[in-house]
Parts: C-alpha cells; sequence; structure tokens
C-alpha cells in the first residue's frame, strides 16, 4: 500500500533534510517531526480499544465522575512541559470512566449520530494534515468541500444553484443562512446592512411557528434581528405550522419578512407543511423563506421519506448538521444558501492579504470562520462511503427501529407514545404520570442499556427517544425496549 510520502515523491522532487543550526533551537528536538510517532501511536492504540468495546460499555456516564476527572487532570503547569506519550496516556486514562458511549447504538439522546468509519479516518488526517480550510489559496484541499456540497445539493433535492457553506453545526448553519436573508430582503428595501447596520433599517419581520428551535431562536441574536420581534404562528397536536395561521400572520405583515419552517420537529419529528407553505410566502413581495433542517433534512435522501420534505428545491436557504444523521465527527452543519451572492455579500470580508481566488470557491464567504479545520473532509468520506444506497438504508432503517421501539412499548398498558412516529423521533410516557416518567428516565440512564433524555412536550412529561446512528440494529431496539420496561415496572413496584 503507498504512504501519502510515496504519493508525494511522485509530484515533487525530494527536499534536503534541514538541520539544526545555533543557539536559536535550544529546546527543539533534533527531529521535530519525528516524535509525532509514538503519542500518535499509542492515540490510535487507544482510540480502537474504546470504538471496539463500545458494545460492552455502559452507555451513559455518571455526572459526578466529573469531579474525579478533574482532580485526577488538575495539576500545576509544569515550567519546561512533559513527555506528549505520557499526557495522551494520562489524560485517556483520567477521561475514559466519565465518557458517554454516545456513538454507539443505544445511545437515543439529543438526536446524536455515531461516527462512520470513514469519516472518523478523515477526520484523522484533517487534524494531521493541520490545513486551514477558509481559502482555497491556502490549501487546494478546500476544494473537497465543493465536490460534497455539489454531491448534498443533489442527494437532498436543493435547486442545482445552491451554495453550501461547512459551519461548527446548525447553530451557525442557521445564523449563515439568516445573516444572508437579512442582507437580500434589506437590499430589496434599498438597505445596505453590512455597511450601516440594523440602526435606522427598515424592520425585519421573521415568521416562524410556535415550537420552532432554541438554535433559530439563537441565530436571530446573533444576527441582531433579537428573538422577540418577530410573529410566533400557532401548531397543530404534532408540532406543525397551522397554514390557517401562517396565512392571518403574513396578512398583517409590511415591509421585509423572512419565514422559517422546521423540517423535523425536534420532539415529534413532525415536518411543517412545506409543500403548502410555498406559495403563500411567494405571494409577498419581499419574502425570504428558511428551512431549519438540523435533522429532519436528511429524510429528503430517502425516496420513501422524501414527500415529508416536498417543496424543498423552492427554498432560498436550509441549514442542517452533518454529525447528526450524516454520521460524520464534532463539528459540521451545513448552510444551503440558494442565493449565493447573497451569502457572499453577508460572509465575505476584504484585506491586502487576503488575496481573492479567481477561478476557485473560497469556503470563508459561504460561513462564518475565515480560519478553520478542512471539515468537508469527513463529510465527503462519509458520503462516499455510503453512496446514495447506503445513506437510505441509514435513514430508513433508523426510522424503522424508531417505529419498532414506539410499538413494542405502547404493547405495554402503562406506556402512552404521544406522538405520530413519522421519523425517528418517539415521545414516551409512562403511567400518564410527571414523577413517573422522570423516575423511569432516572432509572434507564442509571442502568445503562441505553440512554435517553426527558423533555416536556404539550405540558406533558415524557421520555425522549431519538434514533439516528449508524449502528444501531434490530437487536439494540429489543434489548433497549427491555430495558425501558424494566425500569418502568421497577418503578412501579417501588
Amino acid at each position: 500500500m503507498r504512504t501519502t510520502a510515496d504519493l508525494h515523491a511522485e509530484d515533487n522532487s525530494p527536499l534536503e533534510p534541514v538541520t539544526r543550526s545555533g543557539r536559536l533551537d535550544a529546546g527543539l528536538p533534533a527531529e521535530p517531526f519525528a516524535t509525532y510517532r509514538k503519542p500518535l501511536e499509542l492515540a490510535a492504540e487507544l482510540a480502537l480499544s474504546y470504538l471496539e468495546g463500545i458494545p460492552r460499555r455502559r452507555v451513559g456516564a455518571d455526572v459526578a465522575l466529573a469531579e474525579q476527572v478533574r482532580s485526577r487532570l488538575a495539576r500545576p503547569l509544569s515550567e519546561i512541559g512533559e513527555d506528549p506519550e505520557t499526557v495522551v496516556a494520562e489524560l485517556a486514562a483520567a477521561a475514559d470512566p466519565g465518557l458517554t458511549t454516545m456513538n454507539g447504538p443505544r445511545y437515543f439522546g439529543f438526536v446524536i449520530g455515531g461516527t462512520l468509519p470513514a469519516a472518523l479516518g478523515a477526520d484523522w488526517l484533517t487534524s494531521a494534515w493541520d490545513q486551514n480550510a477558509g481559502m482555497h489559496i491556502t490549501t487546494p484541499a478546500a476544494a473537497v468541500e465543493v465536490i460534497a456540497g455539489a454531491w448534498l445539493v443533489e442527494l437532498l433535492g436543493l435547486a442545482p444553484e445552491t451554495s453550501v457553506g461547512f459551519t461548527t453545526g446548525a447553530t451557525t448553519a442557521n445564523m449563515t443562512c439568516i445573516a444572508a436573508a437579512r442582507h437580500e430582503v434589506l437590499r430589496r428595501a434599498g438597505w445596505d446592512v453590512e455597511a450601516d447596520g440594523l440602526q435606522g433599517a427598515p424592520p425585519v419581520t421573521v415568521v416562524a411557528g410556535e415550537e420552532v428551535h432554541p438554535s433559530v431562536m439563537k441565530a436571530l441574536r446573533l444576527v441582531g434581528l433579537g428573538q422577540k420581534t418577530g410573529l410566533r404562528v400557532a401548531t397543530d397536536e404534532q408540532g406543525r405550522m397551522r397554514l390557517d395561521a401562517l396565512r392571518r400572520a403574513l396578512g398583517s405583515v409590511k415591509g421585509p419578512v423572512i419565514v422559517a419552517v422546521q423540517l423535523g420537529n425536534v420532539n415529534s419529528g413532525a415536518f411543517d407543511p412545506l409543500e403548502q407553505i410555498v406559495p403563500i410566502v411567494r405571494e409577498l413581495p419581499n419574502a425570504w423563506l428558511h428551512v431549519d433542517g438540523a435533522f429532519g433534512l436528511w429524510a429528503a435522501a430517502s425516496p420513501r421519506l422524501r414527500p415529508l420534505a416536498a417543496g424543498l428545491s423552492e427554498v432560498d436557504s436550509a441549514a442542517t448538521d452533518a454529525h447528526k444523521w450524516l454520521n460524520t465527527p464534532y463539528d459540521t452543519g451545513l448552510a444551503f444558501v440558494r442565493n449565493e451572492s447573497a451569502v457572499r455579500a453577508s460572509m465575505s470580508i476584504a484585506a491586502a492579504y487576503l488575496p481573492a481566488s479567481p477561478n476557485e470557491r473560497d469556503p470563508f464567504e459561504y460561513a462564518p470562520e475565515m480560519s478553520r479545520r478542512a471539515r468537508g473532509l469527513p463529510v465527503y468520506a462519509a458520503l462516499r462511503s455510503l453512496g446514495r444506497r447506503g445513506l437510505t438504508d441509514l435513514i430508513e432503517r433508523n426510522c424503522a427501529i424508531a417505529t419498532l421501539m414506539a410499538e413494542r412499548l405502547a404493547a405495554d398498558p402503562a406506556v402512552r407514545i404521544l406522538n405520530d412516529v413519522v421519523l425517528n423521533q418517539v415521545l414516551v410516557r409512562f403511567g400518564d404520570d410527571d414523577a413517573l416518567t422522570k423516575e423511569v428516565v432516572r432509572r434507564v440512564q442509571a442502568d445503562g442499556t441505553l440512554w435517553a433524555g426527558g423533555t416536556v412536550w404539550h405540558g406533558l412529561g415524557a421520555m425522549r427517544l431519538s434514533v439516528s446512528g449508524w449502528s444501531t440494529s434490530e437487536a439494540d431496539a429489543l434489548v433497549s425496549v427491555e430495558a425501558i420496561l424494566r425500569a418502568l415496572h421497577e418503578a412501579q413496584r417501588a
């Protein structure tokens, strides 16, 4: 097998090694790059031991272990530094007991997927290569994002002209999209928000459903629009935006407007009726239609589930997380903006030392960060390793497992499923009682077979199951159901 050094040698003449030259080199190892080998070999050994041991690990970690981790690692910072291999070994030994197995098959909290093997391998290389992928001129490896972005636009059925920005997560992806929206609706109103700010600008109305995700609210704060200045549209029993309420809300709007819809309610998994919302929004003279689809957007990659996201090709922007359902490592969000000039106007910056790439895409023009890791590489690797069919299978298998878990749990007379399981989210209530539900969640987390969190939805306490890991199997689902029912019956007897 050829190494990267072999590949490099094919294209470049070898350089003469540089030797140490004088007193300024004091403290520098004789061969600095040789010092990587031992700590990295140890890190690889420890990482593989952790990953291969996932099936035997408790899923949840005791939060009280945080103090143990602190006590084992806290010490005065040394004057002369420590051996890198020792640092890695002691860090791993101290941190391991406090790790939650959230990249395992029975972690059902917070819509967190695992990490695909190819994506993890690419992420290791991303760190080793240590490329600043903010500009094309700093590294041609940034071109990988162009490939991955084009694949994503096609897979999700977005408009072909849609640009893609690689961000830290859905919050910054939402912020990027809303900043582009703010630019465009104010530009149409004759205002240059990048030059003149928001003081004195025409007011921008933001319209969203009552169950809009907090990340959208944070994004509104970050771009200066504020989370209380918009209109909240009533939702139905599953958390979907009601069309009659949307029409009434938009009927009172004058001037620029941004409409934010949700594909994948964080509790129920429900989708706002996007296909019917599109023509309503297009009736307005100056409106931008944004989609928050942190995990639900991935349904568009499945032929069976795609009708839930019908109308996606007509939106102005959309945000999602790759580290949720695409199962890439943290942290990678994706900002899709149809109007490329709008996102570049809102994100770009000029300086004498930042020469433009005339024939190439500069990633910093599509996301907030100028300097950042090459997070498009794990996305590329994940997509290439899965292929179209693999991505579809992952999504549809997770949804089928969510349905299976809901059905098996609902067979117990003391269990009530609160939502229509249309995607990968299941809301479970026990004994129709908040206290019992909270106790079951506590017992499940203490048991360690699986991890699931609690929530409150429409005033009712519930356990929330989010199925989004590539390694989750039917067997994992059945073992988890048994553990949940065991916790329920123990709580009933207590």
